[in-house]
């Protein structure tokens, strides 16, 4: 039977351990007691406090003990682990580690999961700090609590390390002088090593680790390794195709294995990263060293997220890669403070990943649970309109649920006309609704079958609708909802707090709104707008990518096309396409169609680059790609034929095409009718959802300032 590589890794790692005997002896005897006690382990990033959790895993199966291993970071409450993860027996080892957040340790740990095990597990976790306080004064916990506090590895072990490692005993006395036995950078001495370089110089320690891996980055193999490495700080995750796009290669799996390989990158669900030490040392060196290069890889991290909105239909992707996204942005002073969960890296991360959004709108004991929520924080009423918009069909209601699969929080979703459906008078009186309606009425610009999207309610269970993992999960998968599912011509999005949301808001192009908003419950709430006609999806993507890169991200200003959008009825958008039809073909044909400055056209521009040539060619390849929609579909080929022969590769007269087709005129006619409608159909469609098959390009019109009302201009 070949060994799994999952062994061969448990396998290596215990053969590169070394040190740490009298924490070794502790839990050794622990386990031989028979008792049950908590073991505390903590110390700085990088000393190896993972690394010795792994070994105590290691003793605890040679002792004939179940060893189960958990990530702090990705938890939010332990009912799970409880019932289907951790085995109710006496001999219980449970290891924990990354718990470096207090709310974490204190009332999820201390207060929930602890009291809830076997009087004789013996529980092993590991943080940054001590524990709190209070843990050690409780008199309950004497007895029962160890602190194994870790420090750097002495000479004779460091020694060990790098022996095991590999390194030269030359080298060894200048690694040993310079690491002062922190256990990770001794490894990085081990890596600069194995590649040639020298870990000169004597700093101390805060400086090692950066000192470190520029000893590193002069001794890789190639340019393009060292790209890597700097690239790999600069993104949430690395995967090997998102390495290919930073690298500009078209193969990146020899640096991408290269990366595997180095002792300062960890490997997770999503990806690679490197261990925050070193994340952190890497950027400060290459944001000084090389700003211009910094950059570019933030350019080409988010040019490669917007191509999975353009050429992938794997929604799970799209929606975890918006978290990639939100961490190019982590430096803004303006956003980084609300992208706090996101900003925290590869622990964010897993804390996001833990938690859930229902598949669809819910119901029944879900939405019990919503409405429960929206009572907490906003009163009866507010649960009330949960759950009468819950049997309305223009409105839908999502929950987050944590890794326990309890509610941790929803969101309510309402598509709006310009003004209330005639068939909907039993429609909930709601105060937001009514406001929303109102601008709408006025100043929307709604036209047939262009739709409003109302965030009517979001919230988390325990934050409200302050920054936390539920409230940075909702606002990816709301992102999600805009540029994929609903694509709404406006989203109005309220806030119980619109003072400390504004400058962020303002930031995404989201602008104030005060004539839409509303009280409810006693509460004002402040709407804010964003209207996706005139800044597509994709436009308003790469405007957010500028924006991160700008000293003052205001001075960003959303893509404007050289004219304004125009915005057509759908009888003028009929008759616009009937007329480009007759000139398709001809050289100048499309010169004076008023389809050149529809929203149709401008999805299917690159910003910046809409002059009169590239609009009509963008209009051409979209009538082309809707007669293929055609081609395509059994119940319209003969329409299509029709359309061909007349307008596509026209025979020259009615009467030839009718000839070509074999048909008699009056069925001609009657298909070449039916195909000019059907096109119309599908273009009209396009134009309401943004344009383009990537629904990107630039913006439809000239915008004021971040934080003005949209515009959009009317026929003329």
């Amino acid at each position: 039977m070949t060994d799994r590589l999952g062994d061969r890794l448990v396998t290596a790692r215990e053969e590169g351990f070394v040190g740490r005997r009298r924490e070794t002896a502790a839990f050794r005897a622990l386990l031989s007691a028979g008792r049950g006690a908590v073991v505390y382990v903590h110390g700085p990033g990088g000393i190896g406090k993972t690394t010795l959790l792994h070994h105590f895993a290691q003793l605890a199966r040679r002792a004939g003990r179940p060893a189960v291993r958990l990530e702090a970071a990705g938890v939010r409450s332990y009912e799970e682990e409880l019932t289907e993860r951790i085995p109710d027996r006496p001999d219980l080892v449970l290891l924990i580690d990354g718990l470096d957040d207090p709310r974490v340790a204190r009332d999820t740990v201390h207060r929930e999961l602890l009291p809830r095990l076997p009087a004789d597990a013996l529980v092993a976790l590991a943080g940054r700090t001590a524990p709190p306080l209070s843990w050690r004064l409780d008199p309950a916990w004497q007895g029962l609590l160890r602190l194994l506090p870790l420090g750097p590895l002495d000479e004779a072990d460091s020694r060990e390390l790098l022996t095991r490692r590999g390194v030269p005993p030359a080298v060894q006395d200048q690694g040993l002088a310079f690491t002062r036995g922190h256990p990770l950078a001794l490894a990085l001495v081990a890596d600069v090593a194995a590649h040639g370089g020298e870990a000169a110089g004597a700093d101390p320690s805060p400086q090692i680790v950066r000192a470190l891996l520029a000893s590193l980055l002069e001794a890789v193999p190639t340019p393009l390794h060292r790209t890597a490495l700097e690239a790999s700080s600069q993104v949430l995750s690395t995967t090997e195709p998102l390495l290919a796009a930073l690298l500009q290669v078209a193969d990146a799996r020899p640096y991408f294995d290269w990366l595997c390989g180095l002792s300062a990158v960890e490997s997770g669900l999503r990806g690679v990263h490197p261990h925050d030490l070193v994340r952190d040392a890497l950027d400060a060196e290459l944001r000084w060293r090389d700003p211009e290069r910094r950059a570019a890889l933030h350019r080409r991290a988010s040019a490669y997220y917007q191509r999975l909105f353009t050429q992938e239909d794997d929604r799970a992707r799209q929606r975890a890669v918006l978290a990639d996204f939100a961490y190019l942005h982590r430096d803004s002073p303006v956003v980084g403070p609300l992208l706090e969960p996101v900003a925290r890296g590869a622990a964010g991360a897993a804390r996001l990943d833990r938690l859930s959004v229902s598949p669809g709108p819910v119901s029944g004991g879900e939405l019990v649970e919503a409405c429960t929520i929206a009572a907490i924080h906003e009163g009866i009423e507010a649960a009330r309109l949960v759950h009468d918009w819950s049997r309305r069909p223009e409105a839908e209601t999502y929950t987050v649920r944590g890794p326990d699969g309890v509610a941790a929080g929803f969101y309510t979703l309402i598509e709006l006309g310009g003004a209330p459906p005639a068939d909907a008078p039993d429609a909930p009186d709601d105060p937001a609704v009514r406001a929303a309606r109102g601008w709408l009425a006025e100043h929307g610009e709604l036209r047939g079958g262009e739709t409003a999207l109302l965030v009517r309610f979001w919230m988390s269970r325990d934050e409200y609708q302050a920054v936390s993992p539920v409230q940075t999960l909702i606002t990816l998968r709301l992102t999600h909802h805009y540029l994929t599912d609903h694509k709404p011509a406006v989203t109005l999005l309220p806030f119980a707090d619109p003072e400390f949301w504004e400058p962020g808001c303002a930031y995404v192009d989201f602008a104030r709104l005060p004539a839409a908003d509303f009280t409810a419950a006693g509460r004002r709430f402040g709407m804010f707008v964003h209207d996706w006609r005139r800044v597509p999806a994709l436009a308003w993507l790469a405007m957010l990518t500028e924006r991160e890169r700008a000293e003052d991200p205001f001075t960003v200003t959303p893509p404007a096309a050289s004219d304004p959008l125009r915005v057509l009825d759908r009888e003028e958008f009929a008759e616009a396409v009937r007329d480009a039809l007759r000139g398709l073909v001809r050289a100048d044909g499309l010169r004076d169609s008023p389809l050149l400055r529809t929203r149709l056209v401008a999805g299917r521009c690159a910003a910046g680059e809409a002059g009169p040539k590239e609009r009509a060619a963008a209009l051409r390849e979209a009538v082309r790609a809707a007669a293929a929609a055609l081609e395509a579909s059994p119940q319209d080929r003969r329409a299509f034929r029709a359309l061909h022969h007349t307008y596509l590769r026209p025979a020259g007269t009615q009467a030839r095409a009718a000839e070509l087709l074999r048909l008699p005129m009056t069925t001609y006619r009657r298909h070449l009718t039916a195909g000019v409608a059907r096109l119309t159909e599908l273009l009209w469609q396009e134009e309401l959802e943004g344009g383009g098959p990537e629904d990107g390009g630039p913006g439809a019109g000239e915008g004021d300032r971040p934080g003005g009302p949209p515009e959009v201009s009317r026929p003329e």
